[in-house]
């Protein structure tokens, strides 16, 4: 009965996290593909570490819904074409703090949380929304970081085309112990070098 009951537990946590997913997904149809791309190069990443079954399953679904919180800005800014203002860029800063009050009333989600609130965090402190430093900002916050970046500048948005991957790699070599957790980026700039092959296994299971 208990492992029913635990069975019963997860079917509703799973459920639950595909109703907020579409939420999402209905407010903006690029979050689809990107989030499923964002979860996914970071439990990559997370098996390259060699973390747990229960540490990956925490980063797939942060990655899933590390962008919650873009239900709480105005399509106008979240839909604009062109480029943001300052005063439009700073509400959509926003949007790590909406998801984190989003989520916080339930307890099932007190874990991806940090990576929710945290992933636009840099490690020389010059990130948001707390501005925290090194190892202030949470582990698995750091490795969505570097999964979310790079999605961003691998795909084709209105304004610009996709990277190529030889620009893609010097910047990641260029941000390594200012915007990344210089272990996490060598982590991340071995896989770009040498496993490719899963990165572009990814891209063509979930192209936006």
């Amino acid at each position: 009965k208990l492992s029913e009951s635990n069975d019963k537990l997860e079917k509703a946590y799973l459920e639950m996290v595909e109703t907020l997913r579409f939420a999402v997904e209905a407010k903006d149809t690029y979050t689809r593909g990107h989030s499923d791309r964002v979860s996914e190069y970071s439990v990559l990443i997370g098996q390259k570490l060699g973390l747990t079954e229960d540490q990956i399953k925490t980063l797939r679904i942060g990655g899933l819904f590390h962008d919650i919180g873009k239900i709480g800005i105005p399509d106008s800014i979240l839909l604009k074409p062109s480029k943001l203002s300052d005063d439009e860029y700073s509400q959509i800063k926003n949007h790590p703090a909406i998801g984190a009050h989003i989520l916080g009333s339930a307890d099932i989600f007190k874990d991806i949380i940090p990576i929710v609130k945290h992933h636009h965090e840099k490690y020389d402190g010059n990130g948001y929304p707390g501005r925290l430093k090194g190892e202030e900002i949470p582990y698995f916050a750091r490795i969505a970081a570097i999964a979310d970046t790079f999605d961003a500048m691998t795909s084709k948005r209105t304004y610009r085309d996709a990277l190529p991957l030889d620009v893609v790699i010097a910047e990641f070599e260029r941000c390594k112990g200012t915007q990344f957790d210089p272990a996490l980026d060598d982590v991340f700039l071995d896989i770009l070098k040498n496993h490719y092959d899963e990165i572009k296994e990814i891209q063509e299971k979930y192209k936006s």
